[in-house]
């Protein structure tokens, strides 16, 4: 039993580097593509359908985490993988839909005015701070779930959920609020 727990351990260290390269290497790569001083010019005119793909996108993975919490409560673990695992896929279409439309396209400017501007930077930047810390434990999260380390799991989820949800829903909402503004 000493020498599982041994390799799992030694494993588990292996992934968990693995899981911070990733969980740093994503957000520096989405900032230089935001931040880029021109842009790639990739087809051009169909990434603009992608700011609303990725809307869809989060609002699909919102229900997909909302059924996974209602089904472990149920304790239906099957169903709540089956969720968890769609709300993962979908946040990895996303990220790449994501990376694809701001390595092509130029950022569109807020153009409201009065509270709702303030409403909205405080939405977008605090979207934007948690989506760049939330990968790592929902990478963990997710590698404890799938191995079954249901302890450490817990220990995780319980940060890791409440801020992808508030990502994904805050997504949404700033995709609404800036959707019309958008120049395609």
């Amino acid at each position: 039993m000493e020498r599982n727990n041994a390799l799992k351990t030694s494993q588990d260290s292996g992934i968990i580097k693995w899981i911070t390269v990733i969980a740093i290497a994503v957000p520096v790569v989405v900032a230089v593509l935001l931040f880029m001083p021109s842009k790639l010019d990739i087809a051009s005119e169909w990434v603009y359908f992608l700011p609303h793909l990725n809307a869809v996108i989060n609002s699909a993975a919102t229900v997909a985490l909302i059924a996974g919490l209602v089904f472990i409560k149920q304790k239906n673990i099957q169903l709540h993988r089956a969720a968890m695992t769609t709300a993962f896929g979908l946040g990895a279409i996303f990220l790449v839909s994501y990376v694809i439309y701001h390595a092509a396209a130029e950022s569109t400017a807020f153009g409201g005015e009065g509270i709702i501007r303030s409403v909205y930077y405080f939405i977008l930047i605090t979207h934007i701070i948690l989506a760049a810390v939330a990968l790592f434990p929902i990478l963990l999260a997710y590698y404890y779930g799938y191995t079954d380390q249901r302890q450490k799991h817990k220990k995780v989820v319980r940060y890791a959920y409440p801020i992808w949800l508030y990502v994904t829903i805050s997504g949404v909402l700033v995709y609404l609020m800036i959707s019309p503004y958008y120049n395609f």
